[in-house]
Parts: C-alpha cells; sequence; structure tokens
C-alpha cells in the first residue's frame, strides 16, 4: 500500500519560505555590538548602572542615542 505525503498548506508554504531569513536576521542583530552593549548594560545592576550616569528606563535611549532621536 502506497502513502501519500501530507499536502502543505500555503500558510506552511510560506512559513517554511520566510522562516530561515527570519532566523538570519535574528542572529546578524544578536551579533551586533549594539545588542551585546545593550545586553552588558541590562544585566548591570541599579548601582552599577548609577556609575556610569544611566537609569535602567535609559538602557535603549543611551545605547541608541547616535542613531535615533528618542
Amino acid at each position: 500500500m502506497e502513502t501519500k505525503a501530507p499536502r502543505r498548506t500555503w500558510g506552511e508554504a510560506i512559513t517554511d519560505f520566510f522562516t530561515p531569513m527570519g532566523q538570519r536576521l535574528v542572529a546578524m542583530g544578536e551579533n551586533s555590538s549594539r545588542y551585546r552593549r545593550l545586553e552588558r548594560l541590562t544585566a548591570m545592576s541599579d548601582a552599577e548602572l548609577a556609575e556610569r550616569g544611566v537609569k535602567r528606563e535609559d538602557i535603549v535611549r543611551h545605547v541608541f542615542a547616535d542613531v535615533y532621536y528618542v
């Protein structure tokens, strides 16, 4: 008896097409120096941030200040 492979839906085909691109974009973002700096600052305590003159709620603004006016 021969079994047929299940048919994929359009949604599955689109997902299969875009998923690798999305994964590459995420990997590129995670490898950026800004992302690493953001991670490093986020891991610091509030006291360590205060020594650097940064409030926790301002970390993103601090890291991207030269790119975005926020």
